[in-house]
């Protein structure tokens, strides 16, 4: 595995190179870049495979040994956070290109988009490997300048305006990271999270939660976790389609990994294990029970009172940011892996709904409530298209988000306490209100007759939609709309079929995210992994 860990970060740099000297030619750089995204693919799902059957496995990046140089980790949680983001990052392309995107207008460069692509897929892949605090602080670096100029494409007002509020809320994101990593190295002389760990041990208890606690505030931006989370819904929702669904997907849960990451390093990992929760432990997760509950119910109330779908979905993509904050809160076996499995779901879920919104812009005219409707009678693909991930997204049986969602609420039952109670009353309140909010979107945009909508005439004057006076429905007759095209409605039905597949294989599925809860919560695993010695002293 060693000689394997790092292609996921060098693959996807070498391609974006190629891609910027055949910038000249499109058919060649998207040539490039798909076939180094299948190669991604291909190598995230043998890491996967390998890290569940041989456990853990660091690799010391020029042969220094750790903690002096640079490590990169590979364990069932980064290998799974690995393959779900690299299926995602394929789809997305693929349907970038159906789509014919550009990075800007007419009168700008179009060889651009795809190399920023590579570089933020680079980036995604080093945070999952980053064995130490500074190669993670590096990835979300690299995440930040590609998101920028992928949030940016087409220079219009709107996605300046939106690009620089991410950015500044990016750049304090950083800031405070920069001074947790700070303390970090100031309280054990250290960044390598292993012997970080095992070094934080020693120092006075106040220290150990400053320092955790600085990290979570810098990653709670970063996944959007409530009161942290105002800057998503104005920031994604303008982007490119395909731009919003990996961002949608992706950059809020790398996020949530590190907070995984942290919280099982440098807070006790699990609650069951023989360290247990001290008392600094145990106030740290109520307070992300808290977070989590409030990041469940805000994001969810802001959804039902929006009227564009990119804006609702990115609410419930903070709401939903709260069952994977509930299930790290509660710092059990069953908590963690219910966690990490929904973690995976979402991204497949989100990434399908804001795929397919895409395509509702482009056959409708709009993605606005208020000016949809009849797309069930126009298009019943595109409804069966969105109709499964919305269902999905709901939580309703048997998908795997009712699954997922069903492993949180046992772990908060069994764990009995007031505030856990409460969260799974809170839990079970918002897969209600999220449900409420798909049938709301189908309803509107899929079902009643266009004629019903408020400002259903207003989408005729887009170039991407038309009305049919005689039956007052949406219908296609221009030729720059057309039937919706092969490599945009593949990759979303891929997707789809995807999360289908992780609703048939949820058993061996979780059986990986159990696994690994239970590595997490065992800390000697990851220690022994990097820093190569029975008891992880250096």
């Amino acid at each position: 595995m060693s000689w394997l860990a790092p292609l996921p970060v060098l693959i996807p740099l070498l391609a974006a190179a190629a891609t910027l000297v055949g910038g000249r030619r499109p058919t060649v750089q998207r040539a490039i870049t798909i076939s180094a995204l299948i190669a991604v693919t291909v190598v995230c799902a043998t890491l996967l495979y390998l890290a569940d059957r041989d456990g853990t496995t660091a690799v010391q990046v020029g042969g220094w040994v750790a903690p002096l140089g640079i490590s990169l980790v590979v364990d069932r949680l980064a290998a799974l956070m690995l393959l779900v983001s690299a299926i995602v990052l394929l789809a997305v392309m693929v349907y970038a290109v159906g789509q014919g995107v550009r990075d800007g207008t007419e009168r700008q460069p179009t060889s651009i988009f795809l190399p920023t692509y590579l570089v933020l897929t680079a980036g995604i892949c080093n945070a999952f490997l980053a064995g130490d605090l500074f190669n993670l602080f590096v990835g979300f670096e690299v995440l930040l300048a590609a998101s920028f100029v992928l949030l940016t494409l087409g220079a219009s007002a709107d996605r300046v305006r939106a690009g620089t509020s991410y950015t500044l809320v990016a750049m304090v994101s950083s800031l405070i990271f920069l001074i947790g990593i700070a303390l970090a190295y100031g309280a054990t002389g250290t960044l390598n999270l292993a012997q970080l760990a095992q070094r934080l041990d020693g120092v006075p208890d106040g220290v150990r939660t400053a320092v955790f606690a600085v990290l979570l505030v810098a990653f709670g931006i970063k996944a959007a976790v409530f009161p942290l989370a105002n800057w998503l819904p104005d920031s994604y929702p303008i982007a490119p389609a395909p731009v919003t669904a990996v961002f949608a997907g992706l950059l809020t849960k790398v996020g949530v990994y590190a907070i995984i990451r942290t919280h099982s390093l440098f807070a006790g990992g699990t609650c069951s294990t023989s360290a247990g929760c001290d008392d600094a432990d145990r106030l740290l997760n109520q307070v992300l029970l808290v977070c989590g509950l409030l990041t469940m119910l805000v994001g969810i109330l802001g959804a039902i009172a929006q009227s564009d779908i990119k804006r609702l979905l990115s609410f419930t993509l903070v709401s939903h940011i709260g069952y994977m904050v509930f299930g790290i809160a509660l710092a059990s076996r069953t908590g963690l892996s219910g966690a990490m499995f929904y973690v995976a779901h979402h991204i497949l879920v989100q990434t399908t709904l804001f795929l397919v919104v895409g395509l509702i812009e482009r056959q409708a005219g709009s993605a606005s409530l208020r000016r949809l409707g009849g797309l069930a009678t126009v298009s019943p693909a595109l409804a069966a298209l969105f109709l499964i991930p919305a269902l999905n997204l709901g939580g309703i049986p048997p998908f795997s988000g009712f699954i997922g969602k069903v492993v949180l609420l046992e772990a908060g039952v069994q764990a009995g306490s007031v505030l856990a109670w409460l969260l799974v009353i809170g839990s079970v309140l918002t897969s209600l209100l999220t449900l409420y909010v798909v049938a709301r979107i189908w309803t509107k945009a899929f079902w009643r007759s266009r004629a019903d909508a408020p400002e259903g005439v207003y989408a005729a004057s887009t170039p991407a939609a038309l009305i049919d006076e005689s039956t007052d429905v949406l219908f296609r007759k221009r030729a720059d709309v057309g039937p919706m095209p092969v490599f945009m409605v593949a990759p979303t039905m891929a997707l789809v079929l995807v999360t289908t597949a992780l609703t048939v294989f949820a058993g061996p599925v979780l059986g990986i995210t159990e696994r690994a809860a239970t590595d997490l919560g065992n800390r000697t695993v990851y220690l022994n992994a990097v820093l190569g010695t029975p008891d992880g002293a250096r």
